[in-house]
């Protein structure tokens, strides 16, 4: 386990779409590679060597600093048994640890009530985005989910807190014909009482933020410098989430131009937030991971590639034992997938379980359904 001065944190940068994990990690001496990918092979003088045999894809420079720190620990073949190649389906089982039914809870919503069992605080966990991912959901524990932290508020156009209360039951009798009164609308009352809260709070935010890096402006950029801003405000964060561009990795067709465009973000901008909490001596305690859903068809299709099985993940911190974790997939036919894909061979609820136990120093076994083989990437 893993024991900071602070309480540990844990950010998370969702990558939608389905990553191409064979362009991203690549295994640069493999001819099958070239073979399966006439049109989208990266030119081995152009991969960024981690090892003897695997290379990051060249727009990756600033994250393979944390590579070469020793801060970067990289998940290969990552996924889950019987893989489903539909994005609501593959995102909502690795929300929900629920592979065989279809799950409400989400893991980190889970985590969050081990956290703060009573609600405490309300901004336990964040969200920056549109919606909620169903990561966070859980009855009873209150995310917020903030579209623009610059101008997020609730109800704020009306002075006073009685007002807004007053504002707040007029919702609640709007759906009470149709969802019945009483217990329900209690919860409706209390779930907009710890908005207006969270809201508020976290309204001060920008205020109290001075910096010397210039994150980029997209919406990946924008929202990671909201988590680094919440963080470091002191509320009592403990979980950070959002999301990059809806789908954008879902890269059927245009590929090399577009993923290249979106890995010089996300790596410019994991770097800018990791430097960005340095800076403000702020980053002993935190944990930023980085997941999609699926990877990639191991063939490409001459201009993108089609929906996968296994994948990568990332995991980047001051307490992250940087390595290699898992078994690099094999190319050849006998091994693949049904479909032509990247055969699993690590648990992503090994992952979860590992960040909960180390991390969290939660029992992780409830909330990802099972006993999975803990994977040691802290240090």
């Amino acid at each position: 386990m893993v024991s900071t001065q602070k309480d540990p944190v844990l950010a998370v940068l969702s990558l939608s779409g389905g990553n191409d994990g064979l362009n991203t990690v690549i295994p640069r001496n493999s001819g099958l590679y070239r073979d399966f990918r006439p049109t989208l092979a990266v030119p081995e003088d152009q991969i960024l060597p981690i090892n003897d045999e695997l290379g990051f894809h060249p727009t990756m420079a600033p994250l393979k600093k944390f590579w070469d720190e020793g801060k970067l620990a990289v998940f290969v073949g990552i996924g889950y048994p019987t893989p489903s190649y539909s994005h609501f389906r593959s995102m909502d089982i690795w929300h929900t640890c629920e592979p065989e039914k279809i799950g409400t809870e989400g893991w980190l919503g889970r985590a969050t009530k081990q956290l703060d069992p009573t609600s405490e605080n309300v901004l336990t966990a964040v969200h920056f985005g549109r919606g909620l991912p169903r990561a966070l959901v859980m009855d009873g524990v209150p995310v917020a989910s903030v579209g623009n932290l610059e101008t997020y508020g609730l109800l704020t156009g009306i002075d006073g807190e009685s007002q807004r209360n007053d504002a707040l039951d007029v919702f609640g009798r709007m759906y009470s014909p149709a969802i019945g009164t009483g217990s329900v609308m209690d919860y409706i009352h209390a779930t907009g009482t710890d908005a207006l809260k969270g809201a508020d709070i976290l309204s001060t935010a920008p205020d109290k933020y001075t910096s010397n890096v210039e994150y980029s402006n997209t919406s990946i950029g924008q929202y990671m410098r909201n988590i680094s801003q919440t963080h470091l405000a002191g509320f009592g964060t403990r979980v950070l989430y959002t999301t990059s561009p809806y789908n954008g990795f879902d890269s059927h067709a245009n590929q090399a131009q577009a993923n290249a465009g979106l890995w010089t973000d996300v790596s410019r901008t994991v770097d800018d937030f990791m430097t960005d909490l340095r800076e403000h001596d702020a980053s002993d305690n935190v944990t930023l991971l980085l997941f999609t859903e699926f990877g990639r068809r191991i063939n490409d299709n001459g201009s993108g590639t089609d929906h996968g099985a296994a994948g990568v993940a990332f995991a980047v911190g001051e307490h992250v034992k940087g390595g290699i974790y898992g078994n690099y997939p094999s190319l050849e036919l006998s091994q693949q997938e049904a479909g032509g894909n990247l055969k699993f061979n690590l648990d992503f609820r090994s992952l979860y379980s590992t960040i909960l136990e180390d991390w969290f120093h939660l029992e992780p076994e409830p909330i990802v359904g099972g006993n999975f083989e803990r994977v040691k990437f802290f240090g």
